[in-house]
């Protein structure tokens, strides 16, 4: 009798971090830089970048900021399961966080299909997701090689899909490994839609 193994998984993280009050001081820190951050609205018009990111001007936000330095401390937790889940053996060092900026989504913003180089885990913590926000869209990191393989019908199961979006609420916090694709599509809600991205690297 013929038997399928399921190899070479692509694993998501999933979880909450409901420490009391943080989402309450990230929401409004995050939409201030996003009005204050002069250097960051500057690239973000230099780029063609919609809304706001702090990516290229603060990249020393848990030390300005002890909110998100506690969110630091949250996100090394998870992390550090994340990795023991994934069976990384990382020599008796840690992945240690490398990066960590903010995002502000208007109406009609998207994030174009990329991936986090130079890094082992990646994630964002979702701050505000109104509704018609767009979930974060994930990639088939084996797409790239298929050259002839035919598509997969939309009846296919979701761990064969080669897109699959993944929503979240306000103090989600999804991870994945740093190679694999990523976009997200474009917001149709009239309110912007906030996160936290970052990138762990090892250490």
């Amino acid at each position: 009798m013929a038997a399928i193994e399921h190899l070479f998984v692509t694993r998501l993280y999933r979880a909450s971090i409901d420490a009391e009050g943080l989402l309450e001081e990230i929401d409004p820190l995050c939409r201030s830089l996003a009005v204050d951050d002069q250097a960051g609205i500057r690239w973000c018009a230099k780029n063609g970048y919609p809304g706001y990111t702090s990516y290229a001007s603060l990249n020393d936000l848990p030390w300005r900021f002890p909110t998100f330095k506690a969110l630091g401390r949250h996100l090394d937790r998870h992390v550090a399961d994340f990795a023991m889940d994934l069976a990384l053996d990382l020599g008796g060092r840690k992945l240690v966080l490398d990066s960590l900026w903010v995002n502000v989504l208007p109406e009609g913003g998207a994030h174009a299909s990329h991936i986090h180089p130079h890094s082992v885990i990646s994630g964002t913590y979702y701050v505000a997701m109104p509704a018609g926000a767009p979930a974060l869209k994930l990639e088939d990191p084996r797409h790239g090689l298929m050259m002839a393989h035919p598509p997969r019908k939309k009846s296919a199961p979701r761990e064969l899909q080669s897109f699959v979006s993944v929503p979240a609420e306000a103090g989600t916090v999804l991870l994945w490994e740093s190679f694999l694709r990523h976009e997200v599509p474009v917001n149709r809600s009239a309110d912007e839609r906030i996160s936290v991205s970052f990138n762990y690297r090892w250490g």
